[in-house]
């Protein structure tokens, strides 16, 4: 039996169905890659929101430990003359690079907070500034009609999370103690 009679018009096909096929082949195999890579995108920024996240949140628990350390009724008397004990460090030296910024400062106090899945628990240090006025103006009357609760010590907190490979956070706060 011949093919060509027993198929009319097999003449005229040529394959453009097979290449139709294919053309609709690759463009699907395009939408598919492009689909899968901004999945891919959209799942690496999710895990490095969550990362960051619990940087921050292993960073303000620090911080919150830095503020019960410098509301401590003794604090300021066991403030250093100069550099840093036990997390407490002097007042800054205004012609130096501020302590945090400094890669050599070892000053940190490892916070004692449960940090889960986090490689590296969060430090923190407390700087004390001096006195400052509790209300606006208290400080310029004269020494003898100035309130004993007028002046009080203020601090700068300092707080960090990090890890190689993941993400940093440091958080600073002022805190004036009662």
């Amino acid at each position: 039996m011949n093919m060509e009679s027993s198929a009319p018009g097999w003449r005229g096909a040529r394959g453009a169905s097979l290449l139709i096929v294919l053309l609709l082949l690759l463009v699907m195999t395009l939408l598919g890659l492009a689909i899968l890579r901004s999945t891919l995108l959209e799942e690496r920024m999710s895990a490095n929101m969550l990362d960051r996240n619990l940087a921050f949140q292993a960073a303000e628990a620090a911080l919150r430990e830095g503020e019960e350390l410098a509301g401590q009724p003794d604090t300021r008397d066991n403030v250093p003359a100069a550099g840093c004990s036990n997390g407490l460090c002097a007042i800054p030296d205004a012609s130096l690079q501020d302590r945090w910024l400094d890669s050599s400062f070892d000053g940190w106090e490892t916070a004692s907070i449960d940090v889960g899945a986090l490689a590296v628990a969060p430090e923190y240090f407390v700087e004390y500034m001096g006195d400052a006025p509790t209300w606006p103006g208290c400080d310029q009357l004269d020494e003898a009609s100035i309130s004993p609760l007028c002046l009080r010590p203020r601090y700068r907190i300092t707080a960090r999370s990090q890890a190689d490979d993941r993400a940093a956070v440091i958080l600073q706060t002022n805190f004036i103690a009662q």
